[in-house]
């Protein structure tokens, strides 16, 4: 496929050329000045040039300089970023000018509604106090297109997407401004002017990027600015790649050509993989793209002659038959790849913890008289501590302590396994309906559920939710099955969808499919239909 991996032939090389490689200075198709050969040899009438075994050298080690500008300079003035700084200070630019354009607007606008000349008499441009201001807006403006993949140089979107997006940017920097003027009580720019500044920054934005696009177009016609692509591999991915390259011509690469050892040369196929620096200087390539990965040795091959002839590498990574939006990520020198992303619902689990915290506080407040009067009780009914700290099984397995008032005699649990013959539930379950541990007040604080109050200070340190999966004890988790283990996914909560619907069933698979309805399908408004109906369930006194 490949000549071997110790003689390479000298393609570029022509009969009667002098064995000791490459001209000196002649340029390659990067434009860069390719490195002398150290030698070569005539076989079979052809040149080919010695090297080693491995040629894929460490990269060169920075000098003094570079090693200061990295430590030193933002990353917007290093060699191949500086254009993001560029379209930075564009959009700084472009927010600048309005603002010194919209207070004379304003001005015209006034005095066209209400022909009163005194309105000429006013500041027409923004005071020097509200320079400030201006720099926080643009700031904040960047910071959220940049969070928006505005700046990056992969980010190649469709105009109506990148409509949204810097609009989604401008309104919540002129949100965010707007509010921090409110609240300083500093009236230096005027809300009506603020949101005539944000209307022209965004078309301002919107403008110079289309421009840009445009100048992109016409330089691409008239070949300025143009890197050519090879495409090693004419299968799916090499085709699709050329098909998106060419529906996109402001990235400014235009693919010259398939390498392809499966296909007859014709058309855009140009040759063989093996002629790769031959038909990469005859097209002037700029770029190598490899799509075929798999192949590991003719991979490796491809790469050493890319970088001999120093020619841009990019490979498509194989995804198995995946449509993936693969995100390249650097743990230490180990690059990771990662093909799929369980979507999470970042703001409902928000919220979620926020009615938590909310609600449990307002709850320990509210029902601290309830809570003493309790203990009280326990402390006159039987001898013993009024806590139970009852260990339980929290998210991903790990032991937390549950807090319950205690309804049992002190020695409970060393009863327990005594008891287990009369088990009136089914699988890991433990529940008797007539329990002989439970003392007289107990009783009573289970048939309403009040023994579970104190497990809103759980609820209040995140250790728990008012709604989820109830915990179960450590005995019952050690009986789990494999597939049990799902319910521990989540936090576990001081009420749940069993609790609600079929709270005395003694099916533990039932309770199990309850459980994992309500992980799979949860949302905030289950939540709380899912509390709404615990306070019926409670106040009926339909406990255990």
């Amino acid at each position: 496929m490949f000549p071997p991996a110790v003689f390479k032939p000298e393609v570029f090389s022509r009969p009667g050329a002098p064995a000791s490689g490459l001209i000196p200075g002649t340029p390659s198709a990067g434009g860069n000045l390719l490195r002398k050969r150290p030698y070569s040899v005539a076989l079979d009438g052809r040149f080919w040039v010695g090297e080693e075994a491995e040629t894929l050298h460490a990269p060169q080690k920075r000098n003094a300089l570079q090693t200061f500008s990295q430590a030193v300079l933002p990353a917007a003035l290093l060699h191949r970023q500086r254009w993001r700084l560029g379209s930075v200070l564009a959009d700084f630019l472009f927010l600048v000018l309005n603002f010194a354009v919209i207070g004379p607007l304003g001005v015209l606008l006034e005095f066209a509604m209400e022909r009163d000349p005194a309105v000429f008499l006013r500041p027409l441009l923004l005071p020097v106090s509200g320079l400030g201001l201006l720099l926080l807006y643009g700031t904040l403006l960047t910071l959220l297109a940049h969070c928006e993949g505005v700046y990056k140089a992969d980010a190649v979107r469709e105009p109506r997407e990148e409509r949204l997006v810097l609009g989604k940017a401008v309104t919540w920097a002129t949100l965010l401004v707007g509010a921090a003027i409110h609240q300083s009580g500093i009236h230096v720019i005027s809300i009506a002017m603020l949101a005539g500044g944000a209307s022209l920054t965004y078309l301002g934005m919107i403008g110079w990027r289309e421009w840009q696009r445009r100048v992109a177009a016409r330089g691409i016609e008239n070949g300025r600015g143009v890197r050519n692509v090879l495409i090693v591999g004419s299968g799916i991915a090499g085709r699709k790649l050329a098909a998106y390259l060419d529906q996109h011509p402001a990235m400014g690469l235009v693919v010259r050509g398939f390498l392809s050892d499966n296909r007859p040369i014709i058309g855009d196929v140009l040759g063989r993989i093996e002629d790769l620096a031959r038909i990469a200087r005859s097209e002037f390539v700029d770029e190598i793209i490899l799509t075929t990965p798999q192949q590991r040795e003719l991979t490796r091959w491809v790469i050493r002659e890319a970088r001999r002839n120093r020619l841009d590498v990019k490979l498509i990574p194989d995804l198995f038959g995946f449509e993936a939006e693969a995100l390249l990520e650097n743990f230490g020198s180990v690059p990771v790849l990662t093909l799929h992303e369980e979507p999470i619902p970042a703001l409902g689990l928000f919220l979620k913890r926020s009615v938590d915290a909310l609600f449990s506080a307002a709850g320990l407040v509210a029902a601290a008289p309830l809570l003493a009067a309790i203990a009280l009780l326990i402390k006159l009914d039987s001898a013993g501590s009024v806590l139970y700290p009852a260990p339980r099984v929290v998210r991903k397995g790990r032991n937390f302590i549950c807090h319950k008032f205690r309804t049992m005699v002190t020695d409970a649990d060393k009863l327990k396994e005594q008891l287990r013959p009369c088990n009136e539930r089914e699988g890991p379950f433990f529940k008797i309906k007539n329990d002989p541990r439970i003392t007289r007040v107990g009783r009573f604080l289970r048939r309403y559920s009040l023994d579970e109050l104190p497990q809103l200070w759980n609820v209040l340190k995140g250790e728990m939710s008012l709604v989820g999966p109830r915990p179960h004890p450590l005995d019952d988790f050690e009986h789990y099955r494999l597939e049990h283990l799902r319910r521990l996914d989540v936090t576990p909560g001081l009420t749940g969808l069993w609790q609600v619907t079929a709270r005395r069933d003694p099916s533990f698979q039932r309770n199990m499919a309850l459980d994992l309805q309500y992980i799979e399908h949860w949302n905030l408004w289950m939540d709380l239909r899912i509390l709404y109906k615990t306070i019926s369930v409670v106040l009926q006194g339909s406990g255990a």
